[in-house]
């Protein structure tokens, strides 16, 4: 295993293909909230199970949306930050690059990334809790809570929730490119989550080679060639500059 901005820089510049899984901890340097930290408050009383599951959802819809739109204001305040911004630009200087994440904050797009594969559903869209389609909202409705504007079914945060399925599309896509990349970066992910922890286990197994960039080691740490140890918003723009 080897340490430090040349040699992860040199991996990239020589790679054909490469498959980028970032998770909370970039998100994070822009403010956000990660997933259990943003219980607090009034919040800190509940588990997550007990707010982002589609039971919690059908017993009590309204106190699952209003903790979702405090969630929504707190993301809609972040800006994304140097490390959203240096993976934009570093997918204009090599041949390829599939970016997967983890986040559902948006952070990515907004940095100027294409394509983003957005593996847990993006927390800004709402979605039919009947046509399971992302939809526009209705006025305001008898018990004000969102509905939709098609058929006037609730709608709910467009997110993967406890006990439910990764969407077809970006398990598809995220898959296809763990198998096909040369170079696979995991960036501030703990690696404990599945299945997306499961996309580097993929590429090693094709041969891919790994550059982890995380504050703290992981699960993943031992078996990456390349550890930068600190935060995204630091470690990428070095890397650029290195390039």
């Amino acid at each position: 295993m080897a340490t430090g901005l040349p040699s992860a820089a040199q991996l990239i510049r020589t790679a054909r293909h490469i498959c980028v899984l970032t998770g909370a901890g970039i998100s994070a340097e822009s403010g956000i909230p990660t997933f259990r930290d943003a219980l607090t408050g009034l919040w800190e009383r509940f588990r997550p199970e007990e707010l982002a599951t589609p039971e919690a959802f059908n017993r009590n819809p309204r106190r699952v949306w209003d903790w979702y739109e405090s969630r929504r204001e707190s993301i809609r305040r972040a800006e994304p930050n140097p490390g959203h911004r240096a993976l934009a630009a570093l997918a204009g200087r090599v041949p390829r690059l599939t970016l997967v994440t983890q986040n559902v904050d948006g952070l990515h797009q907004r940095a100027g990334s294409e394509g983003v594969i957005e593996y847990h559903g993006n927390i800004l869209r709402d979605r039919c809790t009947v046509e399971q389609t992302v939809v526009q909202r209705a006025g305001a409705s008898g018990d004000d809570l969102p509905r939709c504007s098609s058929c006037g079914a609730l709608v709910r945060p467009d997110v993967v929730w406890f006990g439910e399925a990764i969407p077809a599309a970006a398990m598809r896509l995220a898959d296809a490119a763990a198998l096909d990349c040369d170079l696979f970066l995991s960036i501030g992910t703990s690696s404990l989550v599945y299945p997306a922890a499961g996309l580097a286990e993929t590429a090693l197994r094709r041969g891919a080679t790994v550059i982890e960039i995380n504050p703290q080691p992981t699960d993943l740490s031992d078996a990456a060639a390349v550890v930068l140890r600190g935060p995204a918003g630091v470690m990428l723009p070095g890397v650029l500059d290195a390039l």
